[in-house]
């Protein structure tokens, strides 16, 4: 969401933000509307302060003896016409705020114009993908031939894009998981929590899931929706809430399942595990000061690169162009991890500094150490990894020729020691 007294002290910044982004012109029907707004607020309140003087009126002509009906009738008309005004003031109110739902963050300045993923900037390159003396697979292959993963199965109970991992591949997976974990907690300084994995419209709404895209969610049949991401329910636990700034920055990270429709993604990586409904992640947010949410911004792609580093997986790092960040983002870099199946980069992380545009959407704010008041906090949130796609990016770095799975060393003590992963 935005501040709307921004709108109105510069329409035209306004206006070339989402140019950037590849949208009309708003500003101009936002300030018509608040406009109105302003406008009925002010005839309600001249219709109370008439109320009220002629309210005096009727106590002073009770106390004279005097007939009082007149006034008595036109205090009644006057609360009528103030109810109308005030509905009318609601109506405006609500007309901006779905207006303004709508509309995703402002880019950064610093953020690359551009209408899609083509328009991105490589910043930069870490590690070098590995020479292999035979022609590398994909990790379905790998998976499927060592006996470990089963899309048919999956299919049979849910349909497409879900998968059945089991045996040492199952633990693999377990094992991503609780090294990220281990790693955000006791090394960067992430809180561990366990959200719920179910929320209502107003958590989805505070996270910018919600108006807009509701088709790439689940839903249940009283009220819920299934959590795309942990962002939400761990950005929501500051939703209403005035933050002491001696509090801030606040790091918390989660394992959960995430749940998508992926809605708009018929076609796309519709065999393997690269796009699946239901999938694990490992989420990182932090809760900042404004001064502070550019660096932490930093820090945080940081702390997601230090997995792949310590994985020993290539992967660059990117830049994402205006047309290419998420709703809520101001600014976004990606990590993309390298797959030899695939001879790519393929996403594996996203990093986004929100600004304060979720914190007005949940009215989550501080109060500064110095000076009155209180101002939004600023977000952030991004993936320590994908748990699946480390899966998938560890099967296709570590495979050897005989199909077989070298366990990387930094996971190797949770797999009680296992070395390499083979048929089951």
């Amino acid at each position: 969401m935005f501040d709307i007294k921004a709108i109105r002290d510069d329409p035209q910044a306004f206006d070339a933000g989402l140019g950037r982004r590849g949208l009309n012109p708003h500003a101009d029907k936002v300030l018509a509307i608040d406009a109105a707004r302003r406008e009925a607020i002010s005839k309600t309140q001249s219709l109370k302060t008439e109320r009220n003087a002629k309210s005096k009126a009727i106590g002073a002509a009770k106390g004279k003896g005097e007939d009082a009906d007149a006034l008595i009738a036109e205090v009644g008309e006057l609360k009528s016409k103030m109810q109308a005004g005030e509905e009318q003031v609601r109506s405006f109110g609500d007309e901006i705020e779905t207006l303004l739902a709508g509309i995703p963050n402002i880019p950064a300045p610093d953020v690359p114009d551009g209408p899609d993923e083509s328009t991105n900037v490589e910043v930069r390159k870490v590690g070098t993908p590995r020479s292999f003396d035979f022609t590398p697979k994909q990790h379905f292959e790998l998976g499927e031939d060592l006996g470990l993963m089963d899309f048919e199965a999956a299919a049979r109970m849910s349909g497409a894009r879900f998968v059945v991992l089991a045996g040492a591949l199952a633990r693999l997976e377990r094992a991503i998981a609780s090294f990220m974990l281990d790693l955000q907690t006791s090394e960067h300084g992430y809180r561990e929590t366990r959200p719920p994995y179910l929320v209502r419209d107003g958590a989805a709404f505070g996270t910018g899931q919600l108006p807009k895209f509701s088709e790439d969610l689940f839903a249940t049949k009283d009220g819920f929706w299934l959590i795309p991401t942990a962002e939400v329910p761990l950005t929501n636990l500051v939703r209403e809430q005035i933050l002491d700034e001696a509090a801030l920055p606040m790091r918390m990270t989660a394992h959960t399942p995430c749940f998508r429709a992926e809605a708009g993604a018929a076609g796309k990586d519709t065999r393997g595990m690269i796009r699946l409904h239901q999938f694990d992640k490992v989420e990182l947010v932090s809760i900042v000061a404004p001064a502070q949410s550019d660096a932490e911004l930093e820090r945080m792609t940081g702390c997601a690169e230090e997995v792949l580093k310590r994985l020993d997986l290539p992967y660059r790092v990117v830049l994402l162009s205006s047309g290419d960040m998420g709703f809520s983002a101001r600014k976004t870099y990606d990590l993309e991890v390298w797959l030899p199946g695939q001879d790519t980069y393929r996403e594996i992380s996203s990093c986004s500094n929100c600004g304060d545009f979720q914190a007005r959407r949940m009215n989550a704010r501080y109060r500064p150490s110095a000076g009155k008041g209180t101002a939004f906090v600023h977000t952030l949130n991004g993936s320590g990894l994908a748990v699946g796609r480390t899966l998938v990016a560890v099967l296709e770095n570590y495979q050897n020729a005989d199909g077989t799975i070298t366990v990387p060393d930094a996971l190797k003590s949770y797999m009680s020691g296992q070395d390499v992963i083979g048929p089951q």
